[in-house]
């Protein structure tokens, strides 16, 4: 396997950062591609909710109290919570307590990435 990305230098094949798999693979690289692919398909089930989508939207602007979410999604606090609660065991968030009010935030900039990637392919006008 071919760690580095590959680069052809045929103009008709586009570049990519994707590594080059080939039948030479070490079995120990091909075990770590297989915990990576777990990882990245548990991440991805996370975002594939409407709702979760648009959480983790709001939250790339900075931390948003629960019911700052309730208002900004026209949903119920039930519905929230049980949203946050998988975006958290994904660690995709993190709660902050202040008294009685709850406050998420991104625990780190992978789900604004991919929100931006989102938001390039699925709702930017042409």
């Amino acid at each position: 396997m071919t760690l580095d990305p590959q680069n052809s230098s045929d103009a008709s094949e586009p570049e990519t950062r994707l590594p080059v798999l080939d039948a030479d693979m070490r079995a120990e690289d091909m075990e770590k591609m297989m915990k990576n692919a777990q990882r990245a398909s548990n991440f991805l089930k996370a975002i594939s909710h409407e709702g979760r989508l648009m959480i983790l939207c709001h939250l790339a602007s900075g931390e948003k109290s629960v019911t700052e979410l309730e208002d900004l999604l026209s949903a119920r606090q039930a519905a929230v919570s049980q949203q946050l609660t998988r975006l958290r065991l994904e660690g995709l968030v993190t709660p902050r307590r202040d008294g009685k009010a709850i406050y998420y935030s991104l625990t780190d900039d992978r789900p604004r990435q991919i929100m931006e990637v989102v938001y390039d392919l699925f709702c930017r006008e042409d």
